[in-house]
């Protein structure tokens, strides 16, 4: 963790364009409840955050009691966080007044406003009535996978190629300002709704909105969690616990030849390290809620400070110069070179004889760790090990277990390079 005290050398710029969508810097508020009003707005601005996006507008709902629960790790924190929260419940012409409000007070911080409707007509009349407030931009929420989809909404549309192009054609019928498409994640493949969205002519796209899911069941009641009077249902699973998945997501549009709009990443992400992967896997904003939810607006300064510190120990000056840094790494499976080789190496000195390791290759992994007689550490044996990392992932000490690079003497080569010569084995009929 790069510490406060470490700054040094020239400022960093920190603003970003987001698919025409500018802020001081890349942290947005995701749509959701920490963007609900002008005061939680106003405050997390004053607070460092660059830009929100506004709970999702439409014909207000009414909501449930209760509304969130939580995967626990490491017996508090949030690993995981399902809602079953839906839109806002605020009148419009309110929120309209607010967002107004936010935006005459700062207008270099990104305000854009997620909206939710169903006819053309409806989508005409809230995009002008939304433009006059001011608003940066608009995100079309085709992603929330419960409450709204059962009405024809949210993911029900962004499951539905054909439907999202159409309603976003509508939108850039009606739209003077930047647009972007909030996708679902459940779907196959995100790039199919991606390319919707990108021929219906929007300005960019966010991913991922949440998961739908069941993240258990009250023992006592027998009620889903969160149970609303005995009773549950599927809801939206954020937080840290979606990261790696989004993260795919992320990857899998900025890997495309064919796709070619601004993305602004949202999963999971609660440090500066995690936005950094997103920003280094293409996304060129990002949105956090649920570690707004956990840990508060005062996050955004860790963030902030981190990666100011990063880029200036890398020699970048501007996010622009590192954004999708890490894709061309990016390969397929077959594209992988198969004769790299490393193998795991125990500190002796550092090892606290714990013998997980032991446990963790002997029974999951390729027996290639040993319990030598008169001794409790355990001993690799080098020609049977196979690099997995699985004994460096569960060794409670950091740094007993490294894994050490190995040269076999054979140059690079891949699957898909042996299949093509015609050594890949069986393997290549599958």
């Amino acid at each position: 963790m790069i510490q406060r005290n470490g700054r040094t050398g020239e400022p960093i710029d920190l603003s970003i364009d987001c698919a025409g969508i500018r802020s001081p810097n890349p942290f947005w508020l995701a749509s959701g409840p920490p963007a609900n009003s002008s005061g939680q707005v106003m405050r997390a601005f004053d607070m460092g955050w660059g830009g929100a996006v506004w709970k999702t507008l439409g014909d207000p709902i009414t909501n449930t009691a209760s509304r969130y629960g939580a995967i626990p790790y490491q017996g508090r924190n949030v690993a995981g966080l399902n809602n079953i929260e839906l839109i806002t419940d605020r009148p419009l012409e309110v929120n309209l007044k607010e967002i107004a409000e936010v935006k005459k007070k700062y207008p270099n911080h990104a305000v854009v406003v997620s909206l939710m409707v169903e006819t053309k007509d409806e989508w005409r009349d809230i995009i002008k009535r939304c433009e006059d407030t001011g608003c940066d931009g608009f995100e079309l929420n085709f992603g929330c996978p419960h409450g709204m989809c059962e009405r024809g909404m949210g993911s029900a549309v962004g499951q539905e190629p054909k439907v999202l192009e159409e309603i976003a054609g509508w939108v850039m019928e009606f739209a003077s300002i930047p647009v972007l498409v909030k996708l679902t994640p459940n779907i196959t493949d995100v790039l199919y709704p991606a390319m919707a969205a990108q021929r219906g002519g929007v300005d960019g796209v966010s991913l991922v909105n949440t998961f739908k899911s069941v993240i258990g069941i009250d023992h006592d009641t027998l009620s889903p969690i969160p149970s609303v009077g005995g009773e549950g249902t599927s809801g939206g699973y954020c937080g840290p616990a979606i990261k790696p998945i989004a993260l795919h997501m992320v990857t899998r549009l900025g890997k495309a030849p064919e796709f070619h709009l601004p993305i602004s990443g949202v999963g999971g992400v609660q440090s500066w390290e995690d936005a950094l992967d997103f920003l280094l896997l293409g996304a060129s904003s990002i949105q956090v809620c649920t570690a707004a939810m956990h840990y508060g607006f005062k996050i955004v300064d860790d963030m902030i400070l981190g990666l100011e510190e990063w880029m200036r120990e890398k020699g970048y000056s501007r996010i622009d110069e590192f954004v999708g840094k890490a894709l061309p790494n990016y390969k397929e499976w077959g594209d992988l070179n198969l004769n790299f080789k490393i193998v795991a190496e125990i500190d002796p000195g550092t090892c606290i004889e714990c013998q997980l390791c032991y446990a963790a290759c002997e029974d999951g992994a390729h027996q290639c760790i040993e319990l030598p007689k008169g001794t409790r550490v355990p001993r690799v044996i080098e020609e049977e090990c196979v690099g997995c990392n699985l004994c460096q992932i569960v060794c409670p000490v950091e740094g007993c277990i490294t894994m050490v690079e190995r040269d076999t003497g054979l140059p690079r080569e891949s699957w898909n390079e042996r299949v093509a010569k015609g050594t890949a084995g069986a393997g290549s009929l599958h």
